[in-house]
């Protein structure tokens, strides 16, 4: 008769169950981890590491990390060549971000990162604006980002395109008139020309 093996002895309720759950949360953590590190901003980064793991050296005071940004930015202009004027466009910097003035809008130790919220951001220290009983929609939520660049741009005003492509990001619906729009465009006039693009007191915010 042969003989049976002695069987291991059982493990206490549940122990495997919690091994194989302690187990994918961490796999589930360094999964995140490996993901923040490859796509988010440093502070989100600082902030992730810090909590997860101890002896995570501290940020630099924010003067010298703007001074760091600043000085790699020039790096990169300079090896790529970029740096100046786009064609067909004026350059335009944000006064602040040519100052290294960060912290004005900067702050490392809030959760958003700035000091205000962001659809604050620019109210923060543009005041009384807008003005007018029509205020355009991403100017009334705070949106500002949509037409703008916060630092720099190679168009005037900090324009994300320049004052002939911006509208049409978002305006893709048929224009009324038409065939007046098409000849004002065709004639060079672009559409800040009738439109105030922030606010005003006539519909459609024509000046």
């Amino acid at each position: 008769m042969a003989e049976s093996k002695p069987r291991e002895p059982a493990g206490r309720p549940g122990e495997r169950s919690r091994q194989r759950t302690g187990g994918r949360i961490v796999l589930v953590l360094l999964a995140a981890v490996v993901l923040c590190l490859g796509g988010c901003d440093p502070l989100t980064v600082h902030k992730v590491t810090s909590t997860i793991f101890d002896g995570v050296p501290s940020l630099p005071p924010a003067d010298q990390y703007c001074k760091d940004y600043s000085e790699k930015a020039l790096t990169v202009e300079t090896a790529t060549g970029q740096k100046g004027l786009a064609q067909g466009g004026t350059q335009s910097e944000h006064p602040p971000y040519a100052e290294k003035q960060c912290s004005g809008c900067h702050d490392k130790t809030s959760e958003s990162g700035f000091v205000v919220p962001l659809e604050n951001l620019c109210a923060h220290c543009h005041k009384g604006f807008p003005a007018g009983e029509f205020v355009h929609g991403p100017v009334a939520t705070g949106a500002c980002l949509k037409c703008h660049l916060p630092h720099k741009s190679n168009s005037p005003a900090l324009l994300v395109k320049g004052k002939g492509e911006l509208c049409a990001i978002c305006h893709l619906e048929p224009r009324l008139a038409a065939a007046m729009h098409d000849k004002a465009i065709s004639s060079g006039m672009f559409c800040t020309d009738c439109h105030d693009p922030h606010s005003g007191n006539n519909r459609y915010f024509l000046k």
